[in-house]
C-alpha cells in the first residue's frame, strides 16, 4: 500500500508538472522580454545632467531643414528638409491628409524622437542641448485620446503640476470649462474615472486633460486632434475651452475638422512631409485651386 501510494502521488505530481510545461516555457520567455525592456537604455535621456536647465521659455518654435524617419521604419522618409516657424504667443495649425507628418511635428517638439538632420529650436536654442525634463515642464500636450490615470479627477488634474494647491486645480478646471460638470458629480473632484477614463464621456475626458495642461501653465501648447472624436455639442464646448486656453500661449494645432482652426494666426498644409501652402485662413481660402481650398470644399460636400 505504501509503495502504491508513493507511485500514485509521484505520478500525479509528474503529470501536473508536464501539463504546466508550456506555461513554464512561456513565463520564462516573458520574463526575459521584461528584463530586456528594463535593461534597454533610451537614446534620449530626459534627465541628462549635461543639458542646459530650462527655467523660462518665451515660446518661439522653429523646425529648420528637418529630415526625419522613424527608427523602426528607416526606409520611409517623413520629412524632407522641413522648415516651419511659429512666434511666441501665436497659433499655428497643421492640416493635411493622414500620414502627411502632422503628428510627427509634435513628436519632434516634445523630443520623443530626434531628427535625422536639421534642428528643432525653441527660443533659438537646439532642444538637444537642453535638459529635457525641465523643458517639458513648459510644454503642454492634449491628445486625441487623453491619457487619464485610473484614479480620481483631482489627482488626474494635479498630475499636470507637482505640488499645486487645491485652489490652483479648481481654477484650472474652471478655465478648461470642466468645473461645472465635475461639481455636478456625486463625489465631485474625488470621482474615480476608471481605467483610461472609461467613467467619463469623450468631452469630459478632453476637458480634464485640458485642465491638466492649463494647470502646468505652459508657454507652448500642443493640440493633437483634440476634438476629432467628439460629437458636435461636445466639440463646440471643447473648442471654446481650447480657444480660452490658447490665449497668450504659443499653440500648435493639428485638426482634420478645418472649422476648428480658422482663427489660427497661420495655417500650414502638409503633404508627404512637405509644406505646400502656408498663410492665414483668409489668404489661403482666396486660392480657389489651392490645396487648402480643396480641403475646405471636400468637407462641405
Amino acid at each position: 500500500m505504501k509503495s502504491f501510494l508513493v507511485i500514485t502521488m509521484t505520478a500525479l505530481a509528474v503529470a501536473e508538472t508536464i501539463a504546466l510545461t508550456p506555461e513554464i516555457v512561456k513565463s520564462g520567455q516573458a520574463l526575459a522580454s521584461v528584463f530586456e525592456i528594463l535593461d534597454r537604455e533610451s537614446r534620449i535621456n530626459p534627465e541628462d545632467p549635461q543639458g542646459e536647465h530650462v527655467d523660462n521659455v518665451k515660446g518661439d518654435v522653429e523646425l529648420r531643414n528637418v529630415e526625419f524617419h522613424y527608427p523602426s521604419r528607416p526606409e520611409v522618409t517623413i520629412f524632407k528638409r522641413l522648415t516651419l516657424e511659429v512666434h511666441s504667443g501665436q497659433s499655428l495649425a497643421l492640416v493635411g491628409s493622414s500620414g502627411s507628418g502632422k503628428s510627427s511635428v509634435i513628436a519632434l517638439i516634445e523630443r520623443f524622437y530626434d531628427p535625422v538632420s536639421g534642428y528643432v529650436l525653441i527660443d533659438g536654442k537646439d532642444i538637444r542641448r537642453m535638459n529635457l525634463k525641465s523643458l517639458r515642464k513648459h510644454i503642454g500636450l492634449v491628445q486625441q485620446e487623453p491619457a487619464l490615470l485610473a484614479t480620481n479627477i483631482y489627482e488626474n488634474i494635479l498630475f499636470g503640476k507637482e505640488g499645486a494647491s487645491e485652489s490652483e486645480v479648481i481654477e484650472a478646471a474652471k478655465t478648461a470649462n470642466a468645473h461645472n460638470f465635475i461639481s455636478a458629480l456625486p463625489d465631485g473632484y474625488k470621482t474615480y474615472v476608471g481605467e483610461g477614463g472609461v467613467q467619463l464621456s469623450g468631452g469630459q475626458k478632453q476637458r480634464v486633460a485640458i485642465a491638466r495642461a492649463v494647470l502646468k501653465n505652459p508657454a507652448i501648447l500642443l493640440l493633437d486632434e483634440a476634438t476629432s472624436a467628439l460629437d458636435a455639442l461636445s466639440e463646440h464646448i471643447v473648442q471654446e475651452t481650447l480657444n480660452r486656453s490658447m490665449q497668450g500661449r504659443t499653440s500648435i494645432i493639428i485638426a482634420h475638422r478645418l472649422s476648428t482652426i480658422t482663427n489660427a494666426n497661420k495655417i500650414a498644409v502638409l503633404e508627404d512631409g512637405i509644406i505646400i501652402e502656408q498663410g492665414s485662413h483668409s489668404d489661403l481660402i482666396r486660392k480657389q485651386d489651392g490645396a487648402y481650398s480643396k480641403l475646405i470644399k471636400l468637407q462641405h460636400i
